[in-house]
């Protein structure tokens, strides 16, 4: 039986083989059909009262289809057309890795630099952090955004800039984890990367972009927003959806490489075929943009140079969504057939992924052969489930996971669990295992095996449900200088109250021992040996296991 991890390493090795290989044409011409599934797919967009979309596909480098949606600008009634500058968001990744990668052609990078060899602002952790780490989120490094958001001065919010970012960074006392030891999506990586860039080649990474990049790609209508007050000429302004109408919510951050980048569908269509083909660059661009990051134990994951190297269904696919303040973007490229979409928005009730793979299967048709759904029920009757059934705790985060057992069906969360053996299921319909792990017969704990991580449990751990003289323990006020803020503490009804400056609050609700949840935050009290309760610890998103120490302890 192939595993999952196995299989994900001949899907990496098939995706970038075929890269190189010549690509099958699926449509000589687009048939009203196709466009008609287009637009049904965008016609909640389609409106003089909405913000909305532009769309681009090509096949083999020759554009097939550019179509747009919507209004660039409501407040002066300009339309979306193909020509429509946009904000990328995480899509801009990929230019960034390019930019490195152009200099480690030059011989002046590595991808096995040490960044502190660059940016010596970043502390000695102990581990080496390379610069393929950055470029592929093993590095272990917080994200400096949600660090902000923390702080209580998030990325929309402050006009932050890469000082800002690598202040936060040098005041970091602990990674997530360990360096090539997980996969954690982290702007961090690609803000050092453009830093690096600057440092590197003596010129700013927005100069060094457009002379030795774009201009060289045939990308005229490129660029990276490094300043948020500059004037573009025929930029989309961006929007938030409220309950009965439309907001802006341009970003206001000179930070970029993470995110930042201005361009059309129809230099993103240039760009796929660039990194089809090598474009100025030839195959060893290619290769290098392509090669994905690995982890201790030798296994190679998903992500390489700003790309997702995954499948539509059957269909092999090198894939990047975006998002930043109200755009939204989806990049998309399938080798085998030639095909790249290309998706640009200005209105933030898009949902990227989703989107993208919609507007792919209508070019792609009958090439998509999805996988069957399993019959969980079916699968599951012979096996007693009750024993995996409770509450789980992932050491590191402190996150909790509730399994459960309906109508026949194990599940986590909402998401079923395929038994494949007695100790072993499938998460979903995907490549996840929870592989269980049993003590005197009853469950104590799983580990889970995919592709982004090497080394990752979850423990069983009883439900609790405190007092209120229990909840008047936590009270109290607690800091971190690591984020620059303290949260007071204090007791409520039915859990506590966290109230930071200005005067922001929210309420934390008991999960197990110690342990508070509120939506994406986790709060866990830490004790002293002598069971004193002596700080907090915060994991939120992209942020594990921050530290608070109350004070007056």
């Amino acid at each position: 039986m192939t595993t999952p991890r196995s299989q994900h390493l001949i899907t990496i090795a098939f995706a970038t083989a075929a890269i190189a290989v010549a690509p099958a044409p699926v449509h000589t011409q687009v048939d009203s059909s196709i466009q008609s599934r287009v637009d049904e797919i965008f016609s909640q967009w389609d409106s003089e009262m909405s913000p909305g979309c532009s769309v681009g596909v090509t096949q083999n480098g020759e554009t097939l289809f550019e179509r747009a949606y919507g209004m660039a600008d409501l407040e002066w009634d300009i339309p979306n057309t193909p020509e429509t500058i946009f904000e990328g968001g995480s899509v801009s990744k990929q230019f960034a890795a390019a930019a490195v990668v152009l200099l480690v052609l030059d011989g002046v990078l590595s991808l096995e630099d040490d960044v502190r060899r660059w940016v010596p602002e970043i502390p000695d952790y102990g581990n080496k952090i390379t610069l393929h780490h950055l470029m592929t989120h093993t590095s272990g490094l917080r994200d400096w955004g949600s660090i902000a958001s923390i702080s209580g001065w998030g990325r929309e919010n402050r006009a932050h800039d890469h000082d800002d970012v690598l202040d936060i960074l040098s005041r970091q006392t602990q990674l997530n984890f360990e360096p090539g030891t997980e996969y954690s999506y982290s702007n961090s990586g690609y803000n050092l990367l453009a830093i690096v860039i600057d440092r590197a080649s003596g010129t700013s990474f927005a100069e060094f972009s457009k002379t030795r990049l774009f201009e060289p790609a045939g990308m005229v209508n490129t660029q990276w927003r490094d300043s948020h007050r500059r004037i573009i000429r025929g930029r989309s302004s961006a929007y938030n959806q409220t309950e009965n109408s439309w907001e802006i919510n341009r970003p206001v951050e000179y930070v970029h490489g993470n995110g930042g980048i201005l361009t059309t569908v129809g230099d993103l269509g240039i760009w796929n075929q660039v990194l089809t083909t090598g474009g100025p660059w030839g195959q060893d661009f290619v290769t290098l943009m392509h090669k994905p990051g690995v982890l201790r134990d030798g296994s190679e994951i998903k992500y390489a140079g700003g790309l997702m190297l995954s499948s539509l269904g059957d269909v092999q696919a090198v894939t990047h969504t975006g998002s930043t303040a109200g755009y939204r973007a989806f990049l998309g490229r399938f080798p085998e057939q030639g095909i790249s979409v290309a998706m640009l928005c200005n209105a933030s009730n898009v949902s990227t992924g989703a989107t993208g793979q919609s507007i792919a299967r209508a070019f792609l048709g009958n090439a998509i052969k999805d996988p069957n759904t399993p019959n969980y029920r079916a699968e599951s009757a012979a096996f007693n489930l009750e024993p995996f059934v409770g509450l789980y705790r992932e050491p590191m985060t402190g996150l909790p996971m509730r399994i459960t057992s309906q109508n026949g069906v194990l599940y986590s969360g909402t998401t079923a669990l395929l038994p494949l053996s007695g100790s072993e299921f499938q998460v979903g319909n995907g490549d996840r295992r929870y592989i269980f792990e049993r003590r005197a017969g009853k469950v104590i704990g799983f580990e889970v095996e995919d592709w982004q991580y090497s080394e990752r449990s979850f423990e069983k751990v009883p439900t609790w449900t405190p007092n209120r003289s229990e909840l008047n323990e936590f009270e109290g006020d607690y800091r971190s200088e690591e984020a620059e803020t303290f949260f007071r503490v204090t007791a409520t009804q039915n859990g506590l109250e966290i109230w930071q400056r200005p005067n922001d609050r929210f309420e934390v609700h008991p999960v197990y021992g110690d342990g508070f949840r509120s939506g994406g935050r986790m709060v866990r009290f830490r004790r002293d040996e002598d069971g004193e309760i002596i700080g907090l610890s915060l994991s939120i998103g992209r942020v594990y296991d921050m530290r608070f120490s109350r004070e007056g302890t």
